[in-house]
């Protein structure tokens, strides 16, 4: 194929680590943080539950009238911050008296994926309209780096179906712990037991994916947790997918109409030369505007009989989905997963692939059309084959009564 030669002329991938960042947090001044949706002021009474446990960083000074705290918390000052008494001025923009509550953090779960951000190393959203995430992935992996922004306090609920949450380093107030000593060093220290909560450790290694050919997430044991989050504002209910036979992509947590293709690879295989590869050559091509990949490495299920597990074995599961809807939105994923699995077929061998099995789903009309044309070709095939056999025993019949059969 003729983008083979582009591809060639790319810089070789680089083992890259991939950053998430943690959105909410328990600032101060935060408007969200508070029951009335705005900052306290002069004449109003702070108060926090006092059975809450929380760690607030206060960023500027603030007037009071009162303030309750927690029975067992935090407040992070930055340089300057404080807290002063109302020497009762009249203020026009502040209800005099009025209550204001923080509001409760504790719902905030690591396994919910809408609460976190897939960012560049220096922190900023890194947003391609190639590449999306299957749901499992869109939460912290184990060789992730975990990103609380400087200058945020925060409390993450971190209960976990896994005994221990592997991950390649956290940043927090501004420091970057990356090695199990130095988180160690952290959790030790008095903010930690206010961050984290629930049944859950957290654990940094400091090793990213040694392997080239990439490395599951890890997070299959809590996919009913991040199922759960993600769907909690739809009433635990997946949409109604498009197309008739939807496809189950493994670490997705709802069917999805367009195509999956599975890889089985070889010690040569590059996962993320093989995502600039498709890339650079197909998905930037104007034609498949709309187009989406997710492309990782799962543990696919074996079983016996096609009924009872067996085991798991590594495969590359890519994803193609489009924004669109429609005949034509279906032709250009069936297009762009059809130039995939050419491309294997005719280069697999050189990029480490041995061997690839694509299945396609695509919306109702095409669906529609592919199928009724299926069932005129069964339809025509039955004529033809009650047409033959008539004739087949017409001509029995007719040597018979020549007494050429007997």
């Amino acid at each position: 194929a003729d983008w083979v030669t582009l591809v060639s002329l790319l810089p070789p991938a680089a083992a890259t680590a991939v950053y998430k960042k943690w959105i909410p947090n328990t600032n101060f001044e935060t408007t969200s943080n508070w029951d009335k949706g705005k900052v306290p002021c002069a004449s109003n009474v702070v108060r926090f539950e006092e059975n809450k446990v929380v760690s607030v960083f206060v960023r500027s000074p603030h007037t009071l009238t009162d303030m309750y705290l927690p029975l067992n918390g935090e407040l992070v000052l930055a340089a300057g911050a404080g807290f002063a008494a109302f020497d009762g001025s009249w203020d026009p923009g502040c209800d005099s008296g009025e209550t204001v509550r923080f509001a409760d953090a504790e719902h905030h779960a690591w396994f919910d994926p809408t609460l976190w951000q897939t960012v560049s190393p220096s922190g900023e959203l890194e947003s391609s309209r190639h590449i999306f995430s299957v749901d499992e992935e869109r939460v912290p992996c184990r060789y992730d780096d975990v990103i609380f922004q400087p200058e945020t306090s925060f409390r993450v609920n971190v209960n976990s179906s896994q005994q221990v949450i592997r991950l390649r380093s956290i940043s927090l107030m501004g420091q970057e712990l990356s090695s199990p000593e130095a988180w160690a060093r952290y959790l030790r220290g008095p903010s930690a037991a206010l961050q984290f909560h629930g049944n859950g450790t957290l654990q940094v290694t400091g090793s990213g994916c040694p392997d080239k050919s990439g490395c599951a997430c890890g997070n299959a044991l809590d996919g009913h947790r991040i199922c759960a989050a993600l769907l909690r504002a739809s009433g635990g209910q997946c949409p109604a997918p498009a197309c008739r036979s939807p496809l189950h992509p493994l670490g997705h947590c709802c069917p999805v109409c367009g195509a999956t293709i599975n890889l089985d690879f070889t010690p040569d295989f590059d996962l993320q030369k093989y995502q600039n590869r498709l890339v650079q050559a197909l998905l930037s091509q104007p034609k498949y505007t709309g187009m989406q990949m997710a492309i990782s490495k799962v543990q696919k299920e074996q079983t016996f009989l096609g009924v009872i597990p067996r085991s798991s074995t590594p495969v590359i599961q890519i994803v193609l989905i489009h924004d669109g809807a429609g005949v034509q939105t279906s032709s250009t994923v069936e297009q762009l997963a059809a130039d995939i699995m050419e491309d294997i077929a005719q280069h697999g061998e050189a990029l480490g692939i041995s061997s690839g099995k694509m299945e396609v789903a695509t919306g109702n009309t095409f669906s529609e059309q592919v199928e009724n044309h299926a069932l005129s070709r069964i339809a025509t095939g039955t004529v033809l084959g009650l047409l033959f056999g008539l004739l087949f025993l017409g001509g029995i019949f007719f040597l018979h009564r020549k007494g050429k059969l007997r």
